[in-house]
């Protein structure tokens, strides 16, 4: 098997295979030329090549979304890291390990004026786990009988071994984004036949958890004297939650459980909608529904009013469960555990009783209203944004991987009832438009499982470099909401929505048609103008897996805003 000549780069796959790192997204270029050659000469090593580094990054995010294994991503030097940036960001706040792995000139080459070049040290401080910057490797020759210099030549490899250890093990141990930066000298694409280092190894550390029944009782004491316990669960990866536990909170009268579209967790009698569910109460209904006790699991959570009514109707106790970190969102959290659910509900649960109380069987008569007012709403609305995702949500078949957009997209799916057969996900992590696609054609190599991406307009063009991608698979799908702009601000408090201010430099009015980019990249493309082209559509959509599909639907684009409001309306 050929290696590259230089040392370092041998190093960093080997570390990386000991670790069951076997994933790596490559992006082009000359600098990192040791590690590509390294990675890819490795039968062992998975390798794909994707040429913009933002989608490169979002692509490795979307497969190790799946795997929970660090992704590594490779790239050249100078602004072609910057461009990782949006997708280190999600990773960081999602909790998703990917090892950036960035070549860079040696450090007396830095702001001297060579091209190619920027201060890479520690450029992702703010948003990563753990920055190593490597020493510069000289290429040993038997020639050297400097015995200073062979010294320091040991001292540099022993230095860049222990950082790429601790870089992969954080990224293993805390789940997030790591940053390794290897300055190379050139030459650049020398290789050999024999491997010439053998990295001490060493292992990550598992997280130990545990907890005392001594330091459980004093929440076990308020739980039992509390009516009313709300469990706020935010985004989770699917079976994450023990079946027992989910029936054990399903069957006790004092506990409501709100889960999101994000957080893959199924219970007859769980509030999976929830702005359906508060998003017209009144101040006499918040205080019926203000919980004693909130005990929160999950990543972020998308409901701007479940924000809102905790934070205006707080409980007098608010737990949360990570075994990593607690934003304190409510403004009222008092107490971390951290735990994973599973271990901390198996460790409670057996000294916990259920309480009479009437709050969950108040809210479930509530929740058969408001569904019945929901579909009786959807069957009077015009053809808008709202009845586009009634009709899309309900044609995705079983057992499919859903990728969701953000924004006005993953919106709309909360308030739908989801097939409980799906697995969904969506980048809240930073909520941003940018990678949604990518994220969602990476998770869709790494799973297998039958995948839709739901996206709109802005998102869907702004991240349009996504379909540049040589693995994406022949039953993948896309559907795109197209409105002529970014609909989410219509939604928005604004006084000013109908002036030329607003359509240029807020709602980004456009007329552009995803039609000639899959003409270009080989997708099959088909598109909905209105409710009778969509049915027919969504159905053609699903027909045929022997090419990537893209359904556009075309929505009005002043209108949207009024339904929605009105729904709320409504439902009260």
């Amino acid at each position: 098997m050929k290696h590259s000549k230089i040392p370092v780069a041998q190093s960093i796959v080997s570390l990386c295979l000991s670790k069951g790192i076997t994933q790596v997204v490559i992006s082009p270029g000359s600098r990192n030329a040791p590690l590509t050659i390294e990675f890819t000469k490795n039968s062992a090593i998975k390798a794909y090549s994707i040429v913009d580094e933002r989608c490169a990054a979002f692509f490795g995010l979307g497969i190790a979304q799946q795997t929970r294994k660090p992704v590594a991503l490779v790239c050249t030097s100078g602004s072609a890291l910057l461009n990782y940036y949006p997708a280190i960001a999600e990773a960081f706040y999602s909790d998703i390990p990917l090892v950036v792995i960035s070549a860079d000139r040696p450090v007396e080459r830095i702001d001297i004026g060579d091209g190619q070049t920027i201060r890479q040290k520690n450029v992702f401080e703010n948003h990563i786990m753990y920055s190593a910057n490597l020493y510069s490797e000289i290429v040993p020759v038997e020639t050297i009988t400097d015995k200073h210099l062979n010294q320091k030549i040991v001292e540099s490899r022993r230095h860049n071994e222990q950082e790429i250890n601790k870089a992969l093990n954080m990224a293993i141990e805390h789940s997030g984004p790591v940053h390794i930066n290897v300055p190379f000298y050139e030459p650049l694409y020398e290789m050999i036949e024999e491997k010439t280092v053998t990295p001490i190894h060493v292992a990550p550390r598992p997280i130990e958890q545990e907890i005392t029944d001594i330091a459980l009782q004093p929440f076990v004491d308020i739980w039992n004297t509390s009516s009313r316990k709300m469990i706020l669960v935010g985004v989770n990866p699917p079976n994450v939650l023990d079946k027992e536990i989910i029936h054990w909170l399903g069957a006790d009268p004092s506990v409501i459980v709100f889960t999101e579209t994000t957080s893959n967790i199924e219970h007859p009698d769980f509030f999976t909608r929830i702005d359906n569910m508060i998003g017209s109460l009144d101040d006499d209904g918040f205080k019926q529904l203000q919980p004693d006790i909130l005990l929160t699991f999950g990543g972020m959570i998308i409901s701007k009013k479940i924000k809102s009514f905790l934070r205006n109707y707080q409980p007098k106790h608010h737990w949360h469960i990570d075994v990593k970190k607690a934003y304190n969102t409510y403004f009222c959290l008092n107490k971390h555990f951290k735990l994973t659910p599973n271990v901390f509900f198996n460790s409670i649960i057996p000294a916990l009783s259920q309480s009479i109380s009437e709050y969950k069987i108040h809210w479930l008569a509530i929740r058969t209203k408001r569904d019945q007012l929901h579909t009786s709403y959807i069957e009077q609305m015009p053809w808008c944004d709202f009845k586009a995702f009634n009709h899309i949500l309900s044609s995705i078949p079983n057992h499919s991987m859903l990728q969701i957009g953000n924004s006005s997209a993953v919106r709309y799916a909360q308030l739908f009832k989801i097939n409980k057969t799906f697995s969904v996900y969506c980048n809240r992590g930073t909520s941003g438009i940018d990678g949604s696609t990518s994220t969602a054609i990476g998770a869709a190599v790494a799973i297998q499982l039958p995948t839709t991406c739901i996206t709109g307009d802005l998102s869907f063009f702004y991240d349009s470099n996504a379909l540049w991608n040589d693995y994406i698979p022949p039953n993948f799908k896309i559907i795109v909401i197209n409105n002529s702009g970014g609909g989410i601000f219509r939604i928005l408090p604004n006084r000013d929505k109908n002036t030329d201010n607003f359509d240029t430099f807020f709602e980004t009015t456009h007329q552009l048609t995803a039609k000639e980019l899959c003409a270009m990249y080989g997708f099959n493309y088909l598109k909905a103008t209105n409710e009778e082209e969509c049915i027919i559509a969504k159905d053609k959509l699903y027909a045929s897996n022997r090419q990537p599909t893209l359904l556009e639907i075309f929505t009005p684009r002043k209108i949207n805003d009024e339904v929605l409001l009105n729904y709320f309306k409504h439902i009260k």
